[in-house]
């Protein structure tokens, strides 16, 4: 069977020297960031880890994030204990126990190959090495591959952590029209680069000030060569006349999410659906009613317009006395229904230690099932583990070549009643909690 855009190892390192000596050549990987801007050193409210895995960042807005991360031999990048510390909180509010990568799989559109990149090919082993201009103003720590190449320096600095602006956090103008009030946004940004054959794939991970988590992957690096051989309906016209063809495919990437609110993991998970119904007699506009449903057993959820779901704490609740939970707030996707456990854009199941990757699990022994779509299988959810699936169907373009720009799939989980208000809130608008017009 012809291979895709798979190219041996010895192929993929000189082709990422190459990138890497040019790149030198034109001064764009000089410079090293401010100490200033480094994550600072772990207070002892932090999560239990060495300093060398410990993640700690306070932001311009107040807002502390922490996490400990390590390196999983087949999923990479893996960020463990994170936690959320937002100005007027005491003491830090634990997020997830762990989130990383659940798999990427890629069907090209030809049938005529189709890849688990975590589990099925070298995604964990080969990480990039990261230059300082590729990390501004942060910190590039080194990884230690589990299970490196024989031969291969186990040691690559290749994780970044920094911070960078995001625009407005918020802009209000006040009662009297002559005070704005307004915020810019900072995040953290954690991320890693995953090369597989001619891809690149960049794991990134931003915490913002509001307590927001954004997850995405980008795609770069290169369009295969040996790809160029596409039918008509299967590929498109890349480079000179109508010859050579870029298969087209999808890449299908699945997140893991273990949540552990307030610390505690016997969360709960809870759908919520709208219907929007014609006016009735004399009312002026269409109705719209929202339904909550207690997710109590494993699920596999697909998203449509009016539906979202959250993680709701079974311990904690905020300064008004609400539950405090996550939201899951979905990104573009294309759902690819060629696969059984691609068909459903959410799952939810209950924690099994085996069961670590979405499709071609090496974990779990004997005659259980190797993906997840057979995992929901009726169990209590007292333990809820979050998988999001999120697609996207890559036709080429002119533009992709060379190098490619970097495509982004991905989701958000934001705080919805995790603390009583925004927690970037300036201090002479802290009383107006609730409706301002009754002083509540």
């Amino acid at each position: 069977m012809r291979v895709h855009n798979r190219i041996s190892r010895a192929h993929r390192r000189t082709a990422a020297l190459g990138v890497a000596v040019a790149a030198l050549a034109t001064g764009l990987t000089t410079g090293t960031g401010p100490a200033a801007a480094q994550p600072k050193t772990a207070a002892a409210a932090a999560a239990d880890c060495s300093a060398a895995y410990r993640i700690e960042q306070k932001l311009a807005g107040g807002t502390t994030w922490r996490m400990c991360w390590h390196y999983h031999s087949k999923a990479g990048l893996v960020l463990d204990d994170v936690s959320y510390q937002p100005k007027g909180e005491a003491k830090p509010i634990k997020v997830l126990n762990s989130g990383r990568l659940g798999q990427i799989h890629v069907p090209y559109d030809d049938g005529g190959a189709e890849y688990d990149d975590l589990t099925g090919q070298d995604f964990a082993k080969d990480l990039m090495p990261l230059a300082p201009g590729e990390c501004p103003g942060g910190t590039i720590k080194t990884v230690k591959i589990p299970d490196p190449h024989e031969g291969e320096n186990p040691n690559v600095k290749g994780l970044c952590t920094t911070t960078r602006a995001r625009g407005h956090a918020y802009r209000m103008q006040g009662d009297t029209a002559n005070k704005v009030y307004q915020a810019q946004g900072k995040d953290l940004l954690v991320y890693t680069v995953n090369q597989v054959g001619w891809y690149e794939y960049m794991t990134e991970w931003r915490f913002q000030d509001d307590g927001t988590i954004n997850m995405n992957v980008g795609a770069t690096g290169s369009l295969s060569p040996v790809d160029y051989d596409a039918g008509d309906g299967r590929g498109w016209p890349i480079g000179k006349g109508p010859k050579a063809k870029a298969t087209s495919h999808s890449h299908n990437a699945f997140w893991r999410l273990d949540f552990a609110l307030d610390g505690s993991t016997k969360n709960r998970v809870e759908q919520y659906d709208s219907t929007v119904s014609p006016p009735r007699g004399q009312q002026f506009a269409p109705t719209t009613k929202t339904t909550s449903t207690k997710v109590t057993k494993e699920l596999a959820g697909d998203a449509k317009g009016y539906r979202w779901w959250r993680m709701v704490s079974a311990t904690g609740k905020n300064k008004d006395g609400h539950a405090r939970s996550y939201e899951f707030v979905p990104g573009p996707s294309t759902k690819y229904p060629g696969r059984s456990f691609t068909k459903h854009d959410m799952y939810f199941t209950q924690y099994n230690k085996c069961e670590l990757f979405a499709s071609n699990n090496p974990g779990c022994a004997g005659s259980h099932p190797k993906s997840v779509d057979k995992w929901v299988g009726g169990q209590t959810l007292t333990h809820p583990v979050a998988w999001v699936n999120v697609g996207f169907h890559h036709i080429a373009r002119d533009e992709d070549q060379q190098p490619m720009p970097v495509h982004w799939q991905g989701f958000s989980i934001a705080p919805r009643d995790v603390t009583a208000m925004n927690p970037l809130t300036p201090a002479e608008l802290a009383d107006q909690n609730g409706n301002p017009m009754d002083g509540s």
